[in-house]
């Protein structure tokens, strides 16, 4: 006979309702689905449900419908939810949480997955005098923007992406896919400065001119005039009927750091995900450890894993060590792939580099490997290689000799022991953000799940980056194929 404790649920409090609270409210519904052990409070300052900001882009475009980007919510005896409502302080010396209804919400333990905050440069024109986007000016970090942006644009007149990032690139390529006559604008010597290198980023502009969108990288901006355009420091104009500031975020820390916390690109945590206070703590964006992962949705995931392991006392022993960054453009007609540091100037001595450059068929891989191993890769128009070059990476595991036909996404590379058992060999994950394999994607299929929404709520897949949409989408497209033909035959 099992024995329920007597003791009541720890209160537990979570403050931000978007993609990191929602998917740690979800591990916890999962560890504790009778809310025996803890009783959770959401506090969102949206009003509506969850959803994945990441694919906002592919909601721009028509890539998605507001169903297909919306995030589980698990209900309960153990959830409640307070859509709507913003914190506006906390104090923890009495363990409360201040809300702007006026109320206060006690706790035992609190988790800060507040995010971050479009971040928009102190040029002129871009702000109101309260700081707001200026006339014919957003970013896009939630569906507000989204709302603003759809009004700002139409098919056939201009606009400007003011940021050449992973955001940048696929908002202009979302816009460009609408009839926009899009720009980019990038300060930095070439666009995803971060993720790839200078060859492959000539290469990647070069792609996007193809598909209509004008890159302007290593240019400065000096003002927006509303109803011109954006004026940049050589007193170019680049026409625009909008801008779209995608030039970097910043941590919304502001409740942690008025509440005396420790505070530094973001609150501080350790591999217990806890402050300077042991009883606040803080995943996702808003979180600053000292391994990183802020600004990626498998590191925030993996991390609202690591605190419901702990706060639920399923796993004491449960640690988030730091992340293994892996990017996925996520642009139609664009499929790249990077991860590590793949900068020749950043390479550390010893690193081995294979590079394939094809320009004309935008074509690009670049594969750098250190005593055995990948400490980084870009692949432009390489999509069978990704997935072994991405396990390689997350396992640290032993490179095969032929680093060519690894490239190539050749079955015999991928094939090879590497190193023996300690390799790491296993499935390559398509869904990364949340350790999802070809073989869980079929079997869900074979269980029933014959749609991308169902794949995602059977698997979670497509939940995350969305990066593994088309990979998800294929693996379908195959099963139907393939199981259609085996019936008739």
């Amino acid at each position: 006979m099992t024995r329920r404790s007597t003791r009541p649920a720890r209160r537990i409090v979570v403050v931000g309702n978007g993609m990191t609270g929602a998917r740690f409210a979800e591990e916890v519904a999962r560890r504790d689905p009778d809310g025996h052990r803890v009783h959770l409070t959401v506090v969102g300052a949206e009003p509506g449900p969850a959803y994945n900001r990441v694919l906002l882009p592919g909601l721009l475009e028509g890539a998605y419908t507001p169903g297909d980007i919306a995030l589980p919510e698990p209900e309960g005896p153990g959830i409640t939810r307070l859509r709507g409502t913003a914190a506006t302080g906390l104090d923890p010396a009495s363990r409360t949480v201040h809300l702007d209804t006026g109320e206060r919400l006690d706790y035992d333990d609190l988790v800060l997955a507040t995010g971050a905050r479009a971040a928009l440069p102190p040029l002129p024109g871009l702000t109101a005098p309260d700081g707001t986007p200026a006339e014919g000016v957003t970013a896009l970090r939630d569906l507000a923007d989204h709302r603003r942006l759809e009004n700002l644009v139409r098919p056939g007149a201009p606009a400007v992406v003011l940021g050449g990032g992973v955001l940048g690139l696929e908002t202009a390529r979302a816009l460009a896919a609408s009839g926009v006559r899009v720009t980019v604008v990038e300060a930095a010597p070439w666009i995803m400065r971060r993720q790839i290198d200078r060859a492959c980023a000539g290469v990647l502009a070069a792609a996007y001119e193809d598909l209509g969108v004008r890159v302007h990288a290593w240019r400065v901006a000096d003002r927006w005039a509303p109803g011109t355009g954006l004026v940049l420091d050589d007193g170019t104009v680049l026409p625009g009927d909008a801008v779209v500031v995608t030039a970097g975020v910043r941590p919304a820390a502001d409740l942690a750091e008025k509440a005396g916390l420790a505070t530094a690109h973001g609150v501080q945590v350790d591999d217990r995900l806890s402050t300077s206070d042991p009883r606040v703590h803080a995943i996702g964006d808003c979180a600053a450890h000292p391994g990183g992962g802020a600004g990626l949705v498998q590191p925030g995931y993996e991390q609202a894993r690591v605190l419901a392991d702990l706060l639920t006392g399923t796993d004491p022993a449960a640690r988030y060590t730091g992340a293994r960054p892996v990017t996925r453009l996520k642009a139609t007609g664009i499929d790249l792939t990077a991860m590590g540091a793949t900068d020749e100037d950043k390479a550390a001595h010893g690193t081995e580099s294979v590079v394939v450059s094809d320009p004309a068929k935008r074509r690009y891989a670049r594969l750098d490997v250190a005593e055995g191993r990948v400490t980084g890769a870009v692949l432009l128009g390489f999509p069978e290689a990704a997935p072994e070059v991405s396990r390689l990476f997350d396992r640290a595991a032993a490179v095969p000799e032929d680093r060519l036909a690894l490239l190539q996404g050749l079955p015999a590379a991928a094939g090879e022991d590497g190193g023996g058992a300690e390799s790491g060999r296993g499935e390559a994950h398509v869904c990364r953000c949340n350790a999802v394999t070809r073989t869980d994607i079929e079997q869900a299929w074979l269980d029933g799940a014959r749609t991308r929404p169902a794949v995602a709520q059977a698997t979670r897949a497509t939940t995350g980056c969305g990066g593994c949409t088309r990979d998800v989408d294929a693996i379908l497209k195959a099963m139907d194929s393939t199981k259609g033909a085996a019936k008739v035959g």
